[in-house]
């Protein structure tokens, strides 16, 4: 065969001289002479002496627990960061708000000043007596309160002279 002219074979690249059964162990010699050939062996398990069991377990029980705690510990200091990162942005977020309505009741206010000045400016008597009742108003709201006042304060000027 071509095999044995070339002194190789598909079994591993041995060299033929004539013995196949050359440098096998007892074992494979033994299979060899009831015309059994091994090809291929494979663990499908290895279990580890009881003595020894519990203690492998252990060691790697602590092992996976300290990867566990590796990761959580990581996982918790990742969430601090983003926990910081997410407060400074609500800070940056919250005082921009307050500035831009700050800016905008000023906006306001002034427009309100402007509309109430110009409306009131033709009249001023008239500008005068809405601003005293608007201050009766927020003093005088509840029934129980009491003020004491002299009566010839300029508090209640609308009411001594009412063709003022």
């Amino acid at each position: 065969s071509s095999e044995k002219e070339s002194g190789s074979n598909a079994k591993g690249g041995r060299e033929d001289k004539g013995n196949e059964h050359e440098g096998l162990s007892a074992k494979d010699q033994a299979a060899f002479d009831l015309g059994i050939e091994i090809i291929d062996v494979r663990l499908k398990r290895i279990d580890w002496p009881e003595d020894v069991s519990g203690s492998v377990f252990d060691r790697m029980s602590a092992e996976r627990t300290k990867v566990a705690k590796d990761f959580r510990s990581r996982g918790q200091e990742a969430a601090k960061t983003i926990r910081a990162e997410a407060n400074r942005e609500r800070e940056v977020i919250i005082a921009e708000a307050n500035r831009d309505s700050e800016q905008i009741r000023g906006e306001g206010d002034a427009k309100a000043a402007e509309t109430y000045a110009n409306a009131y400016g033709k009249d001023s008597e008239f500008y005068g007596l809405y601003r005293s009742l608007n201050a009766y108003r927020n003093t005088l709201n509840d029934r129980s309160d009491i003020l004491i006042m002299e009566p010839n304060t300029e508090f209640f000027k609308y009411f001594k002279d009412p063709g003022m």
